[in-house]
C-alpha cells in the first residue's frame, strides 16, 4: 500500500456553510445547498437534498459551493448518510469518465449510486430459538417445534415453520407464552471470505512465468497494464488466479469484470474451487437485497473479490488492488445506451487512478490492445498452448458451391458425415450460427413483399417455435398473417435463410436418434436457465448442441469434439471497419470450445468465400498474421487506434423537424486542422422504435484533441425538445 493511497482515504472536510453536491442527473455541475447547524460534510459525504418537484434525491459533496447566493437562499441539506466518504479516487474516476464520454459528472454519479438501499441501515433479522418456559398445555404441532428448537439453534421463522410443519401463529403462540423467544442475527454476508491459500493449482511453465509477473504487479501497487494472452484452453484463468490471490493475502480486493452473465456460470465454479467460496456477483440479474449487501460490503472492504458486468467498474472499492477484464476484446463492454461507455478502457483508466495493475485477458485481443502491447505501452503475456494434453483442433474449409446440397438444407455432406462419426464415437458436436430464430426474413414468393418491422428499418425474424415474427431491434412482435398484406394471397409466404431454429429443425431430421438442443438468448433467459443448459451440456444429455455466441466462449465440455460453422461469410464485409476483426475473433472463439480435454477437436467451416482473409487465417492457425494484416490495412486507413473516431447521432420521431435541425448543425461544424465532418446520413437503421436516425461521423488525428472540437461545435447548441442526441466516443457499433 503505497503513501498517497493512504492519504486519498482522508475526506477532505468542507469549510463554510455551503456546499456543492452532485445529483445523479443530466445536470452541467453540482447544485449549492446550505448545511445545516451541527452537520459537518467532507467532499465525498454521500447526502440527500432537496431537489426541484421530485421532492428529494441523492447525491454527493462535491466541495464548497459556488457561492452565487447567500446561505440563507438555499435549501438545506436534507441528511447525511451513515456512510464513509466515497474515496478521492473514485470522485476523479467520476469526472474523468464523464468529461471523455461527454456527459455530466451526475450522470456517472448514478452509476455509482446503483444501490441506494445500501446506505440505509441493513434491516433486521429475527429469528427464534429455544425460550425459558414449557407451555402449560402442549399440543402435537407445538412439540414438534419445540423438539427441532432443542438444540439451542436460532432459525428464521420460514425455516422453522417449514421443518416443524406448522404454522407460523403456532410459533408466535408459543413466542408470546415465552417457550421460544426473538433473537436479532448479525447482518448477513454478502459472500464468504476467499482463501487465497486453499487450492493452489498446479501450473505450466508458461502459466508461472505469466503468474508471476503479474503478482510483481500486484506487489508493487502501481499501474501497469497486462494483456494475458494465450490461446483458447490455455488456462488463463487459473494464471490470474494467482495474482487475485497475491491481492488477497496484501488485504487488497480485486474486480474481475465479464461481458456477459452467461459466462459466470462455469467461472464461479472455478473461481470457488480455487479459494474455496463464490465472489461477490455484480449484475443487473441480482435483487435488491444482493445489490444492498454486495454494494455495503465492497464499500467497507468486506467484500474482497467481485465479478461482474460493465457497470461492476463503478462500485466503491475501498481498497482496490487490481482488475481484470476477461474475455477484453468482448463487443458487450460496450454500453450503447444512456451513458456510452467501454468498460474495458474505462477499467484501465480506474487502475491508473487506484495505483493497481489491470490484465486484458483474451485469446483474440482487439486490435487496439494488440497495439498498445506491440507498441510497448502494455505487458504481453502469451500462452501459446492449451494447458495438459489438449491440443488446439484444426480448422477446414468447406466450399459451399462445391457441395451438393438439396435446396433449403445448410448442413453440407461433409459436415454430415463428420457428425455421423462425431457421434458414432459418443462425442459431442456444436452447430454454430450467430443468427436467432427460425429465418431472418419472411418474403410473399407472390408478390415479393417482405414482412419488416413497423417502427424499424429491420425484417421481422421467424420464430417458428413461438409462432411470431419478432424485431430484434426494439422487440415488436407478431403472428405471421394468413394473407400477405400487399397482394392478399394465402399460403405464399416462405422462410428466407437460416437461424437456429431451422438448423436444429434439419439436425431433428437427419439425426433423429440423436439428442440435440438450442442455446441461444431466446431459449437460455438468465443464470438460472443457463446454468442448467450447461451443467446439461456437460453431463452429455445432449448430443448435438444449435447455438448462437452466447456458446462462443468461456465454456468448457470436455466430450465436445467437433464444432461446424454453418455461415462463416455473416458480418465479413460492410460498412464497420471492424468487421473482419469481429469475424476473426467470434470464429476463432466457438473453434476453441473444440477438444478441450483429452480426446482431439476439429473444426468445419461451411462458406462461400474460402479465400477471404479471415477464413484462410482460420484455416491456416495464423492468428498473429491476421493480426498483423489486420494492422496494416487499418494504418493505411488511418482508423482507429491509429486514429480517432466519434458519432453524433440524432433521432426524433418528427422526420422532418430532424431533417432540418441536422443540415443547420452541420454548418455550425467548426473549421479544425486534423478534423473531418461526414454527414449527416440516414443511419444503416435508419428507424428504431419508431425515430428517424441520423449520423455524423467525426474523423481526427491522434493528435488531436476530439472531446473539445465536440465541445466547441456542440457545447452551445439549443437542442429541441423533441430531439434527442447521443455522442459515441470511440464507436464499436456503426448501426
Amino acid at each position: 500500500m503505497t503513501a498517497d493511497f493512504g492519504q486519498l482515504l482522508d475526506p477532505a472536510p468542507v469549510d463554510g456553510t455551503t456546499v456543492g453536491v452532485i445529483v445523479p442527473r443530466p445536470l452541467k455541475g453540482p447544485l449549492d445547498y446550505r448545511v445545516p447547524q451541527g452537520m459537518h460534510l467532507a467532499r465525498g459525504d454521500i447526502v440527500e437534498v432537496p431537489l426541484g418537484r421530485s421532492g428529494a434525491a441523492l447525491g454527493i459533496v462535491w466541495g464548497p459551493a459556488e457561492g452565487k447566493l447567500p446561505s440563507e437562499r438555499l435549501k438545506p441539506v436534507a441528511r447525511r448518510f451513515d456512510a464513509d466518504p466515497l474515496k478521492e479516487t473514485l470522485l476523479r474516476f467520476i469526472d474523468w469518465v464523464a468529461a471523455y464520454v461527454m456527459v455530466s459528472s451526475g450522470e456517472i454519479a448514478n452509476l455509482v449510486l446503483r444501490a441506494p438501499d445500501a446506505l440505509e441501515p441493513e434491516p433486521d433479522r429475527k429469528a427464534i430459538r429455544l425460550g425459558t418456559h414449557v407451555p402449560a398445555r402442549m399440543t402435537d404441532a407445538r412439540a414438534r417445534v419445540l423438539a427441532l428448537a432443542a438444540d439451542g439453534l436460532a432459525r428464521r421463522m420460514g425455516e422453522l415453520c417449514t421443518e416443524a410443519g406448522v404454522t407460523t401463529e403456532v410459533v408466535r403462540g408459543l413466542v408470546r407464552m415465552r417457550a421460544l423467544e426473538e433473537v436479532l442475527l448479525p447482518p448477513e454476508p454478502a459472500v464468504g471470505t476467499p482463501d487465497p491459500a486453499f487450492a493452489g493449482p498446479t501450473l505450466s511453465a508458461a502459466q508461472s512465468t505469466a503468474a508471476a509477473h503479474m503478482i510483481r504487479a500486484v506487489k508493487a501497487s502501481a499501474f501497469e497494464a497486462i494483456l494475458l494472452d494465450g490461446v483458447t484452453g490455455s488456462g488463463k484463468t487459473e494464471t490470474y488466479f494467482e495474482a487475485i490471490a497475491a491481492a488477497l493475502m496484501r488485504d487488497r480486493q480485486a474486480l474481475i469484470l465479464l461481458p456477459e452473465i452467461a459466462l459466470t456460470v462455469q467461472f464461479l465454479d472455478r473461481f470457488a474451487r480455487r479459494f474455496g467460496t463464490r465472489p461477490a456477483e455484480w449484475h443487473s440479474d441480482l435483487t435488491k437485497a444482493q445489490r444492498r449487501r454486495v454494494w455495503r460490503g465492497v464499500a467497507s472492504g468486506d467484500v474482497r473479490v467481485v465479478v461482474g458486468a460493465r457497470s461492476a467498474l463503478f462500485l466503491p472499492f475501498r481498497e482496490l488492488g487490481l482488475i481484470v477484464v476477461d474475455e477484453e476484446h468482448d463487443t458487450a463492454f460496450k454500453q450503447e445506451e444512456g451513458v456510452v461507455y467501454n468498460a474495458r478502457d474505462m477499467a484501465v483508466v480506474r487502475a491508473r487512478m487506484e495505483a493497481c495493475p489491470v490484465v486484458l485477458s483474451s485469446a483474440t485481443p482487439s486490435l487496439e490492445t494488440w497495439v498498445n502491447a506491440g507498441q510497448g505501452r502494455y505487458a504481453r503475456l502469451h500462452l501459446a498452448e492449451r494447458h495438459g494434453t489438449a491440443r488446439l483442433p484444426e480448422a477446414t474449409l468447406i466450399n459451399m458451391r462445391k457441395e451438393e446440397t438439396k435446396s433449403g438444407e445448410f448442413l453440407s455432406p461433409s459436415l454430415c458425415a463428420a457428425i455421423t462419426e462425431t457421434l458414432a464415437q459418443g462425442e459431442q458436436a456444436l452447430l454454430f450460427l450467430n443468427r436467432r430464430g427460425f429465418a431472418p426474413l419472411t418474403l410473399c414468393k407472390a408478390c415479393g413483399h417482405k414482412m419488416g418491422c413497423p417502427r424499424c428499418t429491420s425484417w421481422l425474424v421467424e420464430h417458428r417455435y413461438r409462432r411470431r415474427l419478432v424485431c430484434h431491434h426494439c422487440g415488436y412482435d407478431r403472428s405471421t398473417p394468413a394473407a400477405c398484406p400487399e397482394c392478399s394471397n394465402t399460403g405464399t409466404f416462405i422462410a428466407c435463410g437460416p437461424g437456429v431454429e431451422r438448423v436444429a429443425e434439419e439436425v431433428l431430421a437427419k439425426f433423429p436418434q440423436a439428442r440435440s438442443g438450442i442455446a441461444s438468448s431466446d431459449t437460455m433467459a438468465g443464470p438460472r436457465q443457463i446454468q442448467a443448459a450447461i451443467e446439461a451440456i456437460a453431463a452429455h444429455e445432449v448430443d448435438i448442441l444449435i447455438g448462437t455466441q452466447i456458446v462462443a466462449k468461456g465454456h468448457n465440455f470436455p466430450m465436445l469434439t467437433l464444432v461446424g460453422v454453418i455461415d462463416a461469410d455473416i458480418g465479413l464485409e460492410g460498412a464497420d471497419p471492424r468487421a473482419r476483426e469481429r469475424t476473426f475473433q467470434l470464429l476463432h472463439q466457438v473453434s476453441g470450445r473444440a477438444g478441450r480435454a483429452k480426446r482431439p477437436g476439429r473444426v468445419l467451416i461451411q462458406t462461400t468465400d474460402p479465400t477471404h482473409p479471415v477464413l484462410t487465417a482460420m484455416a491456416s492457425g495464423d492468428r498473429d498474421a491476421f493480426y498483423a494484416a489486420e494492422w496494416a490495412k487499418r494504418e493505411a486507413a488511418d482508423l482507429p487506434p491509429f486514429a480517432r473516431l466519434a458519432a453524433v447521432i440524432l433521432s426524433s420521431r418528427n422526420e422532418q423537424a430532424v431533417n432540418a435541425f441536422a443540415e443547420d448543425l452541420a454548418g455550425l461544424a467548426p473549421e479544425a486542422r486534423g478534423v473531418q465532418v461526414w454527414g449527416p446520413a440516414p443511419a444503416p437503421l435508419a428507424v428504431i422504435r419508431g425515430q428517424t436516425r441520423l449520423r455524423f461521423a467525426v474523423h481526427a488525428d491522434r493528435t488531436v484533441n476530439l472531446q473539445a472540437f465536440l465541445r466547441a461545435w456542440l457545447g452551445e447548441v439549443k437542442l429541441p425538445a423533441s430531439i434527442a442526441m447521443t455522442i459515441d466516443i470511440d464507436p464499436l457499433s456503426f448501426l
